[in-house]
């Protein structure tokens, strides 16, 4: 469970430092600073560690795929269907 409040908690982190990241760059047009340069940089950090849990998680088992075009890839979680008898 610790490790999906994780994730979300990336990416918003990753999410912030986008907008933030976009107003430093509209308002900072002609001035020297350097947020946005820092804004990129903490978020190729937020996203590299997002990526990173991401991974862990799907490796060590904590996060599962349960969409329908990956049963065929674990067929232990398709229900058995049986054949319908003709009448």
């Amino acid at each position: 469970m610790w490790l999906k409040i994780l994730i979300v908690i990336l990416f918003i982190g990753v999410l912030i430092s986008l907008s933030s990241g976009l107003v430093f760059l509209l308002r900072d047009t002609g001035n020297s600073n350097k947020r946005t340069l820092y804004a990129l940089g903490i978020r190729v950090c937020l996203a590299s560690a997002l990526v990173i849990a991401i991974i862990y998680g799907l490796a060590s088992g904590r996060l599962n795929s349960t969409a329908p075009w990956d049963r065929q890839l674990h067929p232990e979680q398709v229900a058995p269907t049986t054949p319908d008898k003709p009448n």
